[in-house]
């Protein structure tokens, strides 16, 4: 199992800094620079890796038996801001389960 929560953690991470560079890097430059190719190529990736996201933690629910609560937390944290790496903090270090 500590293979499968580093694999979602790398996952996680990636999904988590996509998330970031797309919008304080990439809709900046769209909407202020007028370049969109970064929302693009950024956006594609982030598109990618966000799916891959979803699945991972559909994965973990079944291999870690996470609750349906931490699923949907893990869930919710992708799509805000700085959300995976919180919940990377908060929950998947934290001894007490969430039910």
């Amino acid at each position: 199992m500590a293979t499968s929560t580093r694999a979602f953690r790398i996952i996680s991470y990636l999904e988590g800094i996509s998330l970031i560079l797309l919008l304080f890097l990439a809709m900046p430059l769209k909407y202020i620079f007028d370049l969109p190719s970064f929302v693009t190529v950024i956006g594609m990736a982030h598109g990618w890796l966000f799916i891959i996201y979803i699945i991972a933690v559909i994965v973990m629910m079944f291999i870690a038996r996470w609750s349906l609560a931490k699923g949907g937390l893990a869930m919710l944290a992708s799509i805000i801001p700085f959300g995976p790496f919180i919940f990377d903090r908060k929950l998947l270090h934290s001894k007490q389960p969430v039910s």
